[in-house]
Parts: structure tokens; C-alpha cells; sequence
């Protein structure tokens, strides 16, 4: 008994083993080489933009200067508050610079030795650093008291007000600029989602490509309207190839693609029909297809009243067909409406036509059944019956 139980023990081992050894290797797989085969996106499943601007000229880069509240808006937010930190103690510094020069020419320093009787431009200026103090309460209108101009000069009574006017420029400036970079609506954006994978099957009798898209706040997006874009390699009939040639695609919902009412999940569709790029992929054919959809979701916010658009794209790996999405909303025993973000990717096979072509024949194929079409190549020929049998 105990040979067999170290026999079955080893067996079991060797078992798990093989197991673990197939389960890693296909992580492994899975993890690194299909990383890979990734295919490249113009625009990613969170609506970035892929692509570079290459060999741009300096005249076309000085643009960039020229639209400077465009370029401080664009600015990552490390940027921006390295622009805004700059921006202030750069002029802070710099007029603490003047102030002391007008002293200096004035001959207000302590170095000086001035007189019982001097009245200087600034009062209690006595070096750099107090120039650079004064500077800064000037510009922030903190107003200490301690320091304060005299009616001595009029170079320092003009460059008081030049500071004084200045610094208000830079303070709007920059607080907009930062007021603006918080309430884009490209935050908005964030809060719609979109379905991970592109499902074709079935729908209403069509052969349909569905999406599902959500709004994950309860305040709504105003006149939303939903279209899409299918980018890929064309060659024209003249021989050119058109790298990312654009082709509209119509999505829609059982109310149409305009003026949503985007309060719960919905499900829009792409009807593949003969004019539908999708007309002539088939299931088998689809992973090798190369193409990139784009879908636009354009809304108005309700709370600010500001434009934005959502974007996303899907690769073939990302269409799956002969599948459609699990039912996420449901009602609850006290009357309200619940929304499962659980089931909100998921889905089931369904049973689906391999091709659109397909579905489309064998719905001509019933009709001409029913109808009872005549074959014109039909002859009918008489036969004469004769009556060989002799009695």
C-alpha cells in the first residue's frame, strides 16, 4: 500500500506539474508576445490622438507663440505650473531689480550715508533683498505699510504704476489660464465610457455592429450626437494609396443618432447592409481585415454648457462576431431603475450568420419562395400514351 500511495502521490505531482508549466506558458504568451502583434492605433481606447508632427518649420512653430492662451491651455499641468511659478517670480525679481537700481541712483542704499534730511524714493529700502520684498507687496497689493513710495521721484511713482497694471495682467492671466485648465470639458469626457469590444450580430432582422457607451453621472449631455469613422489603407483606381482614408459610418439607436437621451446606457448600432464598408467581411475574414474604427460622441454639458467630444476606437481583435452584450439595467423592488457597470462589457454568443452576404441571400432566397417565382427555361412537352398491351 505504501509503494502505490508514493506511486499515485508522484503521478498527482507530475500532474499539477504539466498543468502549471501549460498555464504559465500561456501567460507568458499571452503577456509578452501578443503585446507584440498589438496593432497600431491613431487614437486610443481613452481617446488620445496618435500621432507626431515631424519637420515642422521654425516659421510654422513660432504660431505656437503667437496663439500663446492655446499653447498655455495645451500644456500638461507640470508645465503649467512651471510657466505659472516662473511667471511670477520672474516679474517679482525683476522689478525688485529696478526698485533697487532707483535707489541705488537715487543714493538711498546705507552704503551711501545719506543725510538726516534725505528723503529717499522708498522708504526702508536697504539692499537687494528688501528691493525684492517690496517688489512682491507691490505686485500681491499685500501692503505691509512698513515700506511705502515718497512723492520724492516720479521714476519711482511711474514704475510703481507700471508694476501695479502689469501685475494685474499676470495675475489674470495666469489664474484664467488655470481657471480654464480645471473646468475643460475634456474632463467631462472622462466620465463616458465606452464598451471594451464591438459586437456583431443580429438585430431586428439585420446583421448589425452594436456598441454599448455610458455616461457615468446622472447630469446629462445635451443635443449628444453619435457618429463613427473607419480609418484604413485604400488604393484608388488611378494607383494611389491613401494611407487612413476615411469612411463615415452611421451609427444609430432606436431614436436616431441625434439629440439622445443619454440618461442610462445605451446600445448604438451600425446597420451592415450593402452600402456598409462591413458588406463583404465575413467571420472568418475579420481578424485578418486591417482597419481601425473611430467612434465621436459630441455633447453639451448640462452644468457648464460647454462643447466636448468623447472618443474611442476598435481594431478587429476588438469586433467580435456572433456575440451581443448582457442586459445591465434592471428595476428594483422599491421602483427605481439599476444599472449593473458589472455586465457593462460582458457578453454571449449568439447564434449569427457568418456574412452579411449571407443573410441577405437567404432572405432573397424566401422571398422568391414566397412569391413563387416561374423559371422561364421551364418547357412543357406533351407525351402520347400508347397502349402496347395486347390481350
Amino acid at each position: 500500500m505504501d509503494a502505490l500511495s508514493r506511486n499515485m502521490f508522484s503521478i498527482l505531482i507530475k500532474f499539477l506539474k504539466e498543468r502549471m508549466f501549460k498555464h504559465l506558458r500561456k501567460w507568458f504568451v499571452t503577456r509578452f508576445f501578443a503585446r507584440s502583434r498589438q496593432r497600431s492605433r491613431l487614437v486610443s481606447k481613452d481617446g488620445r490622438c496618435n500621432i507626431e508632427f515631424g519637420n515642422v518649420d521654425a516659421q510654422s512653430r513660432f504660431i505656437f507663440f503667437v496663439d500663446i492662451w492655446t499653447t498655455v491651455l495645451d500644456l500638461k499641468w507640470r508645465y503649467k505650473m512651471t510657466v505659472f511659478i516662473t511667471a511670477f517670480l520672474g516679474s517679482w525679481f525683476f522689478f525688485g531689480l529696478l526698485w533697487y537700481v532707483v535707489a541705488y541712483v537715487h543714493k538711498d542704499l546705507p552704503e551711501f550715508h545719506p543725510s538726516a534730511n534725505h528723503t529717499p524714493c522708498v522708504e526702508n529700502i536697504n539692499g537687494m533683498t528688501s528691493a525684492f520684498l517690496f517688489s512682491l507687496e507691490t505686485q500681491v497689493t499685500i501692503g505691509y505699510g512698513f515700506r511705502c513710495v515718497t512723492e520724492q521721484c516720479a521714476t519711482a511713482i511711474f514704475l510703481l504704476i507700471f508694476q501695479s497694471i502689469l501685475g494685474v495682467i499676470i495675475n489674470s492671466f495666469m489664474c484664467g489660464a488655470i481657471l480654464a485648465k480645471i473646468s475643460r470639458p475634456k474632463k467631462r469626457a472622462k466620465t463616458i465610457t465606452f464598451s471594451k469590444n464591438a459586437v456583431i450580430s443580429k438585430r431586428g432582422g439585420k446583421l448589425c455592429l452594436l456598441i454599448r457607451v455610458a455616461n457615468l453621472r446622472k447630469s446629462l449631455l445635451i443635443g449628444s450626437h453619435i457618429y463613427g469613422k473607419l480609418l484604413k489603407t485604400t488604393v484608388t483606381p488611378e494607383g494611389e494609396t491613401i494611407i487612413l482614408d476615411q469612411i463615415n459610418i452611421n451609427f444609430v439607436v432606436d431614436a436616431g443618432n441625434e439629440n439622445l437621451f443619454f440618461i442610462s446606457p445605451l446600445t448604438i448600432y451600425h446597420v451592415i447592409d450593402h452600402n456598409s464598408p462591413f458588406f463583404h467581411m465575413a467571420a472568418e475574414t475579420l481578424p485578418q481585415q486591417d482597419f481601425e474604427l473611430v467612434v465621436f460622441l459630441d455633447g453639451t454639458v448640462e452644468s457648464t454648457s460647454a462643447t466636448c467630444q468623447v472618443r474611442t476606437s476598435y481594431v478587429p481583435e476588438e469586433v467580435l462576431w456572433g456575440y451581443r452584450f448582457v442586459p445591465i439595467v434592471s428595476k428594483t423592488k422599491e421602483g427605481r431603475y439599476r444599472v449593473d457597470f458589472h455586465n457593462f462589457s460582458k457578453t454571449v454568443e449568439v447564434e449569427t450568420p457568418h456574412c452579411a452576404m449571407c443573410l441577405y441571400n437567404e432572405k432573397d432566397a424566401r422571398t422568391r419562395v414566397k412569391k413563387g417565382y416561374d423559371n422561364p427555361n421551364f418547357i412543357l412537352s406533351e407525351v402520347d400514351e400508347t397502349d402496347d398491351t395486347k390481350m
